[in-house]
């Protein structure tokens, strides 16, 4: 359910677009172990030498890889030939600690007017199926049904309705996709940000012929136009409601030469 606050002195309604985080959640094989958290230091009964008095304290270790749950790519995420956005060489500028360039700590945190695309809505259907895919054709229809004029600097969001299946781990990975010609579609849109309900934006294994590769969304995204991507959303929530129009807010950490990064972002609108 949506939380209630205060957004610019207005009373609004949050939506919480991440996906709850969990050893068992969907991982993408290439981004194993996936996540991992252990709770290294316990409340105790006397407490802990290192406390004064009747204070106990308690921390924990995480591990996770960057393209785990609710996150964001970076463009230092994807090349093409060899190059990054910008022409910028993927090879020289990758150390053991990340890239110098095009890293996490360079995507900008985000308050920005934003779109939801509900395509099971536009098909009527509660979601897509395994193997289907969003087409330009798709968007289109959407906005004109919807009456929306996109402008520059938008977040576009797009549901497909696999963020219902989070829980179910081989049929959420078992996705539908957003077809090549979709994603040059939003990014001749010049959008600050685009994000979907799946794990990998594309349909893993569908080679675009004009590029010559898989996950054509990624390099038209990142490597074309330097646009992050944020997968994985919770948009269930945001379409049960009919909220197609609302303030995104998603702040990416500054994680120095990382190639993504976890994110919690949000959607606001007036109660």
């Amino acid at each position: 359910m949506p939380q209630r606050g205060s957004f610019a002195g207005q009373p609004v309604l949050v939506f919480d677009l991440e996906q709850p985080r969990t050893p068992e959640m969907p991982v993408y094989p290439a981004h194993r172990p996936g996540y991992y958290y252990a709770l290294h230091r316990r409340h105790s009964d006397p407490p802990h030498a290192a406390t004064a008095g009747n204070r106990s304290s308690a921390s924990g270790m995480l591990v996770l890889m960057e393209h785990t749950g609710t996150h964001i790519d970076a463009p230092c995420h994807q090349a093409l030939h060899g190059k990054l956005y910008g022409d910028v060489d993927a090879i020289a500028t990758a150390t053991p600690r990340g890239f110098t360039q095009l890293g996490a700590e360079t995507l900008v945190p985000l308050v920005v007017s934003g779109v939801l695309f509900d395509i099971p809505a536009l098909r009527g259907t509660d979601a897509l199926r395994p193997g289907d895919l969003v087409t330009a054709a798709d968007l289109e229809a959407w906005c004109a049904r919807q009456e929306l004029t996109l402008q520059p600097g938008m977040a576009l969001l797009v549901r497909t309705g696999n963020g219902r299946f989070w829980h179910d781990p081989e049929r959420y990975l078992d996705a539908p996709g957003i077809g090549p010609d979709a994603s040059r579609w939003l990014a001749a849109r010049q959008p600050s940000v685009v994000g979907c309900d799946t794990m990998t934006w594309d349909l893993p294994g569908l080679v675009d012929d004009e590029l010559g590769c898989d996950l054509p969304g990624h390099v038209v995204f990142l490597v074309q136009h330097g646009i992050p991507i944020i997968e994985n959303l919770q948009l269930e929530e945001l379409a049960a409601y009919g909220t197609y129009q609302f303030t995104f807010i998603c702040t990416p950490l500054q994680l120095t030469g990382a190639t993504g990064s976890p994110v919690r972002p949000l959607a606001i609108v007036p109660a």
